[in-house]
C-alpha cells in the first residue's frame, strides 16, 4: 500500500538503513513498532500526513489544537503522526528551530521541541528547550483518559525529565546535573528565582523611599 511504501522510503533494497542515524538508530525505529503499525493505518496518515514535505507539514502543524500520543481505541493524535513524519523528512535544524520560535502557534512549538528531544544531543536540547520554561500558554492534551489542560512549561519540562511523553518512549540523555558536572553545561538561573531576587529588590527601593520620606 502506498502509505507503507512511504513508510519505508529510508531503507534501501534490502531492508537496510542508510540514512542519518539519531542516538545510532534509523530515526523510525525512535517510536515503537506498534505505534507505527497504527499510525501507517490511522485516517488523519492517510488523508493528510501522507506526502508531506518539510513545508507543507508546516500547514499541518499549524493547524493542530492538541498534543498526545494515542486516544480513544490506541488511535494515533495528529500531533503524533506529524512527529513520525518529521522522523521521516528529516529537516534542517534551520527549519526546526523556526518552527520553535514561531510566536504565534503554540501547537507548532510543541511539535518541534518533542522533535528535538528526540533526536538533539544532550546539550542541545537542554539549551535549546529551557528557555521555553517561560512560556505558560495553555496546550490541550489527549490521551487514552480522555482530554486534560496543561501549558507549554509544563510540557517542556515533560520532555526534560521524564521516560515517555505522548506514549513515546524518550531517548536517555545525561541530566543537567551530570552535564553541569562535566562542564558541558552552565548552571541554569531560576526563572523564579530571577522573579524572587526581582522582588527584593522593588521592597529594597521601597523601603529605600519609605526611610528618606521619614527623614
Amino acid at each position: 500500500m502506498a502509505h507503507l511504501a512511504d513508510a519505508k522510503a529510508l531503507l534501501d533494497n534490502r531492508g537496510h538503513y542508510t540514512g542519518q542515524t539519531f542516538h545510532g538508530v534509523n530515526p523510525l525505529l525512535l517510536v515503537e513498532k506498534i505505534i507505527r503499525e497504527r499510525i501507517f493505518e490511522s485516517l488523519y496518515w492517510k488523508e493528510q500526513a501522507f506526502g508531506l514535505n518539510a513545508a507543507t507539514l508546516l500547514d499541518r502543524a499549524v493547524e493542530l489544537t492538541y498534543i498526545g500520543g494515542q486516544y480513544s481505541n490506541q488511535r494515533p493524535t495528529p500531533f503524533l503522526c506529524l512527529i513520525f513524519k518529521l522522523l521521516q523528512l528529516q529537516p534542517s535544524r534551520e527549519i526546526i528551530l523556526v518552527y520553535l520560535n514561531d510566536p504565534d502557534f503554540k501547537y507548532l512549538r510543541a511539535l518541534a521541541a518533542f522533535y528535538i528531544r528526540l533526536t538533539w544531543g544532550a546539550t542541545d536540547i537542554y539549551r535549546t528547550l529551557e528557555p521555553l520554561m517561560g512560556d505558560y500558554r495553555k496546550l490541550r492534551v489527549r490521551g487514552m483518559g480522555g482530554w486534560r489542560m496543561s501549558y507549554v512549561d509544563e510540557f517542556i519540562d515533560e520532555l526534560l525529565t521524564k521516560e515517555r511523553v505522548c506514549d513515546i518512549a524518550l531517548p536517555h540523555i545525561k541530566t543537567r546535573a551530570m552535564l553541569e558536572d562535566a562542564d558541558e553545561l552552565e548552571p541554569r538561573d531560576s526563572l523564579l528565582g530571577s522573579e524572587v531576587e526581582s522582588e527584593g529588590e522593588s521592597d529594597a527601593q521601597e523601603d529605600e523611599g519609605t526611610s528618606s520620606g521619614d527623614e
